[in-house]
């Protein structure tokens, strides 16, 4: 039997027991939530660091896409002036298969005029001409025919110019094919440029725009020269990296020398804290040297006719890219003190501009030469005449002559009447008096007169007569 007594106790132990129970739940239950609160807080700071980085990629993402970008502009452009160089090329081509048509047309009418002219000459004055006069023909047409050779060769080497030029075409569009090809093995030339001493990145930048320059259409010596030496009006010495040669004996100076050591911390830094540190003391460096290139005052050397500008070439183009990005009045900065920051991209097209120029000045001084040759050759044709005409009236003297000896000889009351009666008398006579006829070379002589009325006066007739002298006829 259950006394109340022991009821009592036994409700107290329940109720101590449960009170325990329920202490013990409680320390149980705020450990567990303690331990979920630290889980939060574990997976709140790791969900931040993933939302921070796919900030971090997103922003290179676009930093990527605008350089693609950047990219596909820049072969527009090229591909815009492929396409313009190609037409060009096309036109000079024209041009000059038009100028060598012409100029052979000229050439074998001339050509074939004047042999005519000769060959009459001597079919129907062979049995008169003296080895003398054969000799004096020849010696009368040898300058004509050494003009005409040295036109013909004139005319072979413009062909052939306009070949080369088609050839240089082709060469330089395989050139910008070869620059994809190319990337890899620049990417491992530059890492190992950036990460030598400053000679050896001096040598690697050098080689870098010295490829721009080839792949711009220039020729080494011909078109540019590398570290030419100069002195200013006080005497100090001073030396060009490049030297860009312009038609009418102008300049433009290229420097390769800028230091890329900052863009090189730039490009290995793990933060990025590091790489906008980095890429500050980048643009210090860049404003480094475009001081340095305003002081020395290139443009203002003796015997240097350039402009009053320098081209400050950067031979990595991301290090050009992120240098103008982080300081957008980098360029302008340069720009007032004279100095244009260029790279391979934007060099290009001022390389292609001066080959232009070269070609164009070059296809200006054979035109002039073409026209200068033509000009000699129609003179020469001119005193070629004028001899022949010379020739004719002198040919109808010497007729005049022969007919009326002809006459005193042969004629009515010639000699040979007066000695045909010794013929009669004599026994010793062994031999006939040949048959003297006369002749009709009055038509001939007005034949090469209107050769010579055909065409008209030279310009410098003065200097022809004066060479004209004491040359056989």
């Amino acid at each position: 039997m259950w006394t109340p007594l022991t009821l009592t106790l036994f409700g107290a132990i329940s109720l101590i027991a449960g009170l325990i129970g329920f202490l013990w739940a409680r320390t149980q239950g705020q450990t567990r939530i303690a331990q979920l609160e630290n889980q939060k807080t574990m997976i709140e700071t790791q969900l931040n660091e993933r939302i921070q980085q796919l900030t971090e990629q997103r922003a290179r993402a676009s930093e990527l896409e605008e350089k693609l970008e950047l990219l596909r502009s820049n072969y527009h452009t090229l591909d815009i002036e492929h396409k313009r160089q190609q037409e060009s090329q096309q036109n000079q081509t024209e041009y000059y298969q038009a100028q060598i048509k012409e100029l052979k047309e000229a050439r074998e009418s001339l050509t074939k005029d004047f042999e005519n002219i000769a060959n009459k000459i001597f079919e129907e004055k062979g049995k008169t001409f003296t080895s003398t006069s054969k000799e004096s023909i020849d010696v009368l047409l040898k300058p004509f025919r050494e003009q005409i050779e040295g036109f013909q060769k004139r005319i072979n080497e413009v062909h052939e110019s306009s070949v080369r030029g088609n050839s240089n075409l082709t060469a330089e569009l395989q050139k910008v094919l070869d620059v994809g090809l190319k990337m890899s093995a620049e990417a491992n030339n530059l890492t190992s440029a950036l990460k030598g001493d400053s000679q050896q990145r001096g040598a690697w930048g050098e080689a870098q725009l010295e490829r721009t320059l080839e792949m711009g259409g220039l020729q080494p010596d011909a078109h540019y020269e590398k570290q030419s030496s100069f002195r200013d009006a006080e005497g100090k010495f001073k030396q060009t990296d490049y030297l860009i040669k312009l038609p009418d004996n102008k300049q433009i100076i290229i420097d390769s020398k800028v230091s890329l050591v900052a863009y090189d911390k730039a490009v290995s830094a793990d933060t990025q804290e590091a790489y906008n540190a980095a890429m500050v003391e980048h643009v210090k460096a860049v404003k480094r040297h475009i001081d340095d290139l305003a002081i020395k005052d290139y443009t203002n050397v003796i015997g240097m006719r350039s402009p009053s500008f320098v081209l400050m070439f950067m031979p990595i183009e991301p290090a050009y890219i992120e240098a103008l990005k982080h300081n957008k009045e980098l360029f302008e900065y340069g720009y007032r003190k004279n100095i244009v920051l260029v790279s391979h991209t934007t060099l290009i097209p001022i390389l292609r501009t001066v080959s232009n120029l070269w070609m164009m000045d070059k296809s200006t001084n054979e035109a002039r030469e073409i026209s200068e040759r033509a000009g000699e050759i129609f003179n020469q044709v001119c005193v070629v005449a004028e001899r022949l005409e010379k020739l004719g009236k002198s040919l109808g003297t010497v007729s005049n002559h022969y007919n009326s000896t002809v006459t005193a000889l042969a004629g009515q009351q010639g000699l040979y009447g007066k000695v045909d009666r010794f013929n009669q008398l004599s026994v010793k006579v062994s031999k006939e008096l040949p048959d003297m006829t006369h002749l009709h070379a009055d038509h001939e002589t007005e034949r090469l007169a209107l050769v010579a009325e055909a065409l008209p006066e030279p310009e410098n007739k003065d200097s022809l007569d004066e060479d004209e002298q004491g040359k056989p006829i």
